[in-house]
């Protein structure tokens, strides 16, 4: 009897995709492999990318339109049958989510799962999808000479806290099932290019997030297995733990808790383009959305993905991220059909700047699992899988921008044809703007610019006015000495058909900024 209870126990346990733990001679407790039948691996594969594309067909009309404050319950969210077909048509590059993704699995099936990290670059450096921020800025810094592991450190990207890598990392736990150490390998890979600090840590909690997705079935334990890879020092893990902490305070109200994110995460100290702005694309904030909508929805896939979108900010991205998290956890046969059928009528459709429709997408996933799967010493037999159990090991801690406290941001807007000089007082500054064609007749060639700091040449650049060969910023200064300095960028020779425009500049202190009051006489 007690051992027909406890084959009963093991199966019910694999049925239900959790962990078994079995205690070894000696009483020590030692998980088990992982046994899932194939139809499931699949079913959870192809669960985690419908999830991902209707989730950020969800958020279309709404990102970026509620900048620090949530949409009202009163205000509907459009969805359609034949929706996601729609948007493909409509706004292809919609779908970054996912297309970025794709160019790394592409390169993994090339040329298997060991491809070298110059391969993977150099796909991402080439394509010709637009970019933005710290996908754009890593994207030149690779064509440029800075090498992978370097393009996304915050020395080198002013972006690196920004959501790119969170919102692109899906694939490696989707190729990683429940093997925490394989994706923390290609994070590593694809991830350092991007980002680094919380910036890489939320594409890094992320694609744990859904390699856990296959071994765990209940939200708040996913979350917390996923964060063990994150130092616990970081801002971004302290960010989901206070999430976490705010859920269980208040676990029926999802607004209370974004409150709560607002008055203690909303700060942005990196992003050149949204610090003293409303607008945040910050890892660790949306991170926090994407944790709450997935806690309040509580396994429910369209209220999971309701109020992803209605948090704001970067709404397309976060249900997308959360959706895809849920439908790996769920399998895509249990997508309610509201949302999967318009998805079915678009799984054949390549998506834009990939050979990929989404049909693709779910066999080369499958391939790459079992291969997976088998490298790290598992089985792959005819109707099953057994995938060895692998610790999760947490990563080294590094802050981005510490020391560095916004200070001021400076409007210039104004083109200049051969320099633009000014001074400021601070420990660091992001001079933003681009180079500007004056005659349309010029070819795209690039352009030097020199950049000097009180009077010594500091950085010599190439600009170029091509959209996907841009800099996104024209120079970035960090960690001076905080005193007064002088500033000046300048076209190292003469450049006909070419001038600088300065949008603005951003200042840092060494210290935070301490609020002055005003005194009206």
């Amino acid at each position: 009897m007690i051992k027909s209870v406890l084959l009963l126990s093991l199966k019910l346990s694999l049925f239900c995709y959790i962990p078994v733990c079995a205690f070894a001679q000696g009483a020590k407790k030692q998980p088990l492999a992982l046994s899932l039948e194939k139809a499931v691996l699949e079913d959870k594969i192809k669960g985690g990318w419908a999830g991902q594309t209707i989730g950020v067909t969800y958020g279309w009309p709404t990102e970026f339109l509620y900048q620090g404050t949530f949409m009202q319950d009163y205000e509907r969210i459009h969805w359609e049958d034949d929706y996601v077909n729609r948007a493909m048509r409509e706004f292809p590059g919609l779908f970054d989510d996912v297309y970025v993704d794709l160019t790394f699995m592409e390169v993994l099936h090339r040329l298997g799962l060991d491809a070298p990290v110059d391969s993977l670059a150099h796909a991402f450096a080439k394509k010709e999808y637009e970019l933005w921020h710290a996908n754009q800025v890593a994207r030149y810094n690779l064509n440029n000479g800075i090498p992978p592991d370097k393009s996304g450190h915050w020395l080198n990207n002013p972006h690196a806290d920004d959501i790119d890598f969170q919102i692109e990392a899906d694939f490696a736990g989707l190729i990683n099932p429940a093997m925490p150490e394989a994706v923390t390998a290609i994070c590593e890979k694809t991830g350092k290019m991007i980002a680094s600090g919380d910036g890489y840590y939320g594409g890094l909690f992320v694609a744990h997030l859904y390699a856990q997705a296959f071994r765990v079935n209940e939200v708040k334990p996913l979350i917390e297995e996923a964060l063990q890879v994150l130092p616990p020092q970081s801002k971004f893990y302290q960010c989901i733990r206070d999430v976490l902490a705010w859920y269980a305070q208040e676990p029926s109200d999802w607004k209370e808790t974004w409150w709560q994110i607002q008055k203690k995460w909303s700060e942005d100290h990196g992003c050149p383009n949204f610090v003293f702005h409303p607008l945040n694309i910050d890892a660790k904030l949306n991170a926090a959305y994407v944790v709450m909508a997935l806690l309040y929805g509580n396994g429910d896939f369209f209220h999971t993905m309701d109020i992803a979108t209605r948090a704001g900010q970067d709404s397309d991205c976060n249900p997308a991220t959360a959706c895809g998290i849920l439908g790996t956890m769920l399998g895509y046969s249990q997508i309610p059909s509201t949302w999967i059928d318009p998805l079915k009528k678009a799984e054949d459709v390549p998506f834009s700047y990939s050979n990929y429709s989404l049909n693709d997408v779910y066999r080369v996933n499958v391939e790459l699992a079992l291969a997976s799967i088998v490298k790290a010493g598992g089985v792959v037999g005819k109707n099953r899988v057994t995938i060895p159990y692998q610790k999760t090991v947490q990563v080294p801690f590094e802050e981005n921008f510490a020391g560095h406290y916004p200070k001021a941001r400076v409007k210039v807007a104004k083109s200049f044809p051969q320099s633009y000089q000014f001074n400021f007082e601070g420990c660091g500054v992001v001079l933003s703007g681009h180079l500007q064609k004056v005659d349309n007749t010029v070819s795209d060639n690039a352009v030097q610019v020199g950049l000097y700091i009180d009077g010594q040449l500091v950085e010599t650049a190439s600009l170029f006015s091509n959209a996907n060969m841009r800099r996104p910023e024209l120079c970035w200064r960090y960690q001076m000495p905080d005193k007064k300095h002088r500033v000046e960028i300048k076209l190292l020779m003469e450049e006909p058909g070419y001038q600088l425009y300065v949008t603005d500049y951003l200042v840092y202190a060494s210290h935070p900024q301490t609020l002055i009051p005003y005194h009206h006489d």
